[in-house]
Parts: C-alpha cells; structure tokens; sequence
C-alpha cells in the first residue's frame, strides 16, 4: 500500500441474540427478504463513514468470538420513531468466515483498523464446522489455550 493511500476502517460490533452463525444467517435472511437491501441500523452515526464503505467490513463477534465479517457497502441516514437520527448500515449479504477471534463484550460497535482485524479464513474453508457444535465456555477455554 502507497504510503498516502488511506488504510481500510472496519468496525467490529457484538451480535446480540445470534448464539452461531447459522442463527445470525438465517436472521439476516428473514430481514433480506423483507425489507431489502440488508441494513443493520445503529442509534450511532459513524464519523468516518466515508472511510467504512470504501471496502471496509463489519467483523460480528458471534458467542465470544470474531466468526464473520461483511462488507459495508453505504450508509443510509434514517430516524429512530422518536425522532432521533439513526444509521442503516447496508451490507453485503455474504458472510466471510474469518479466523476466530476471543473478544470481551462491549457495547455498541468500534472502529476497526485493519491490522487489528482478524484474516479472512480460506476459500471453502468455515471454522463453523464443529465449533458452533461445542458449548460456548468449552469454545472460550480452547481458544484461550491457544487450540482454536
């Protein structure tokens, strides 16, 4: 990358209620298909938004761990029924398994710096084979021994 080229922002957010990732699909499809395109809205309106959609993903952190992230690909302004300013977040359908990452809860969402972000895993390769299967304590103690 050219020295003044700008680095990709991502932003790394928890996915509340999705206890694996097949959960968090099948809920973004049901909201695909009822209200396209697939937004995830935030009551928080990014400052550097313009720097999020020019490549920059959503990683969710799905049970503990950073699982998947998403492209960002625009940001829409809408309101809250209280009146409030809000931000649709517009996604890419495509969830990219990338690898799995133990992270402490926090809330609303953060910016995420590339060197910061988890890699992606390899084409055909999902860690979701087996390890949504094992319990989330027994996932968190293997990935802190360093076995996942």
């Amino acid at each position: 990358m050219a020295a003044d080229a700008p680095a990709v922002l991502n932003l790394i957010k928890l996915s509340v209620g999705p206890r694996d990732v097949a959960e968090l699909r099948r809920a973004q499809a049901r909201r695909l298909g009822e209200d396209p395109p697939l937004r995830h809205w935030t009551r928080m309106i990014p400052k550097r938004g313009a720097e999020l959609v020019d490549g920059g993903s959503i990683y969710w952190v799905v049970a503990g761990f950073v699982r998947v992230r998403q492209r960002i690909l625009a940001i829409e302004a809408g309101q809250e029924p209280d009146g409030r300013a809000r931000a649709g977040l517009v996604l890419a359908p495509e969830l990219v398994p990338v690898e799995a990452r133990a992270t402490r809860p926090f809330q609303g969402w953060r910016y995420l710096l590339p060197d910061a972000a988890p890699p992606d895993l390899p084409a055909g390769v999902t860690e979701a084979e087996g390890l949504d299967a094992l319990p989330p304590k027994l996932r968190r103690e293997l990935r802190e021994l360093g076995l996942i």
